[in-house]
């Protein structure tokens, strides 16, 4: 799996794929800034590499790299990678049987399909952040659930689209936004008094709950499998930390 993704949805995906066996090699690019902790957070069982693809070299591995990925997933604003040979229909050319998989704000229809956004930012245009409030100032969700939530969906839309590919053949494409997202979450309905949730976990509860890959203390895989039990082979390193290059199989 290739990661071009960033912060939380996008890498929530890719991390959750490579605790199913899957190589994700994380591409950054090097200008960028990182997101600090949530990239150790996110970064488990990764392969972590530069590229710059404001440059023909750094588009010219990424092709080479396609060549022999079975998924793609990124996050960049509508339209970013397209301008650079990489739409949907260019990276199934390029690599025919791809799962495409690829996160926006907004979606692909409406004035606002080709703006930026992030968690926050749709929580309070949705909403969401003044009914959270109690009807006085907007106040966000404790946790950045949007993007958790888009990050767990892309992901179950990668492993069906494999599993229709071995079936059906194909490229197949994943498409979610992190609007769609809130309003999926809204629809679940609210606690009836939620002010009275506990803000954290007992830590006797959150102990349950961790495990350590090398120095790191984490949490562990939100799916419990009786057969093929999830882990991270890799635990988590830098952004840039390793080459752009496929590990040896």
């Amino acid at each position: 799996m290739l990661d071009l993704t960033r912060v939380l949805a996008g890498p929530t995906c890719a991390r959750t794929l490579a605790e199913h066996g899957a190589d994700v090699l994380k591409i950054a690019g090097p200008q960028l800034p990182d997101s600090g902790a949530a990239e150790f957070d996110t970064g488990i069982g990764k392969l972590q590499a530069f590229l710059d693809l404001r440059g023909s070299a750094g588009v010219q591995t990424l092709k080479e790299l396609l060549e022999g990925a079975d998924v793609f997933s990124q996050s960049f604003r509508p339209g970013t990678l397209a301008a650079r040979g990489f739409a949907p229909e260019e990276a199934a050319r390029l690599r025919p049987g791809i799962v495409y998989v690829t996160l926006s704000a907004w979606g692909t229809e409406g004035p606002w399909k080709d703006r930026r956004g992030f968690d926050s930012i749709v929580q309070t245009v949705s909403g969401m952040a003044y009914r959270q409030s109690g009807e006085s100032k907007p106040k966000l969700l404790p946790v950045s659930v949007i993007d958790y939530v888009s990050g767990y969906l892309m992901a179950f839309g990668a492993m069906v689209a494999l599993a229709r590919r071995a079936t059906e053949g194909g490229s197949w494409l994943v498409r979610v936004s992190l609007a769609r997202t809130g309003k999926w979450i809204v629809d679940r309905g609210a606690v009836a008094d939620f002010a009275s949730v506990p803000a954290e976990l007992p830590r006797d509860e959150l102990k349950k709950l961790i495990i350590q890959s090398g120095k790191f203390s984490h949490l562990r895989p939100v799916l419990n499998l009786s057969e093929t039990p999830p882990y991270w082979e890799r635990p988590p390193a830098p952004l840039g930390t390793h080459p752009a290059q496929w590990p040896g199989r």
